[in-house]
C-alpha cells in the first residue's frame, strides 16, 4: 500500500539543494494536476528526451545552429532549380520574360555596294546566325548601314528583315529628298520564329517602283546586324 505523506512544503534539510527521488525512479504528476514553474528557472537536460514539438510557441529562428530547414516547410509545391518560393509561401516557376539570352552579331566593315532596280527584295550582304534555346524565345533584330536613292528625288527604297526564307513584315521606307543622298538607316524588329533550330537573319531592300535605282549598302560604310534572343517566357 503506497503511502501518503501530505505538507504544504518541502525544504532541504541543509543547503539549498533539494532532491526528489532516487537515480532510476519516476518522478510522475498525475492527470488534472498542474505543475506551475511559470515564476522559476526551468534547467532541462543536455539532451531533451523525445518529444513533440506542437504545443512551442515564439520559438526563435535565429538561435537554429546547424542543420538545413526541408523546403517542405518553407512552403508548397516542388522545390527544384527551375522554381522560386513566392511571398504566399508557394513554389512556382522562376520568373522569366525580359531577360537577354545570347547576343548573336555580324559587323561587315567591307560590305561593298548593293543595288537594285528590281521591286523584288535582295540580301544587303550581311547576314547573322542564331540558335534560339526555347520556341517561346523573341529574337530581337538591329540593322544599321547606309541606303541612297541615286537616281533622282522621291526615289524610295523599301527594306525589311528576312528569317532564312521567309519575309517579315515590310518595315522601312526611305525616300530620297535630293538625288545622291547617302542615309544612315538603321532597322529593328522583334520576331517570334516558335522554333529552335538554326535561323539566318538578313536585311533586304527593294525599289519602291521599277526603274528606280537603290542601295541597300555602300562599300565605304559599315553593316551591322544584330540578333538578340529574349526570354520569352
Amino acid at each position: 500500500m503506497a503511502s501518503v505523506l501530505k505538507v504544504d512544503k518541502l525544504d532541504p534539510q541543509s543547503g539549498t539543494a533539494l532532491e526528489i527521488g532516487t537515480s532510476g525512479d519516476t518522478i510522475s504528476v498525475p492527470s488534472g494536476a498542474t505543475l506551475d514553474i511559470s515564476a522559476s528557472t526551468l534547467t532541462p537536460p543536455a539532451t531533451m528526451p523525445a518529444s513533440s514539438g506542437i504545443n512551442f510557441t515564439a520559438l526563435n529562428a535565429t538561435n537554429l545552429g546547424s542543420g538545413t530547414v526541408p523546403t517542405a516547410r518553407l512552403g508548397s509545391g516542388t522545390a527544384s532549380s527551375s522554381t522560386v518560393l513566392y511571398g504566399d509561401q508557394t513554389y512556382k516557376a522562376e520568373p522569366g520574360g525580359g531577360k537577354i539570352l545570347q547576343v548573336q552579331y555580324t559587323l561587315n566593315t567591307s560590305p561593298g555596294s548593293t543595288s537594285t532596280s528590281s521591286t523584288s527584295f535582295v540580301t544587303c550582304g550581311t547576314t547573322v546566325d542564331i540558335t534560339p534555346s526555347a520556341t517561346s524565345s523573341k529574337i530581337l533584330l538591329n540593322w544599321m548601314s547606309n541606303s541612297l536613292n541615286s537616281n533622282a528625288t522621291n526615289d524610295e527604297c523599301i527594306l525589311t528583315f528576312y528569317r532564312d526564307s521567309t519575309q517579315l513584315e515590310q518595315i522601312y521606307d526611305l525616300q530620297a529628298s535630293t538625288t545622291s543622298g547617302w542615309y544612315g538607316t538603321p532597322m529593328i524588329y522583334v520576331d517570334a520564329p516558335s522554333s529552335t533550330s538554326a535561323i539566318t537573319y538578313d536585311a533586304r531592300f527593294r525599289a519602291y517602283q521599277a526603274g528606280q535605282t537603290v542601295y541597300g549598302s555602300h562599300g565605304s560604310f559599315i553593316s551591322l546586324i544584330i540578333a538578340m534572343e529574349i526570354d520569352g517566357s
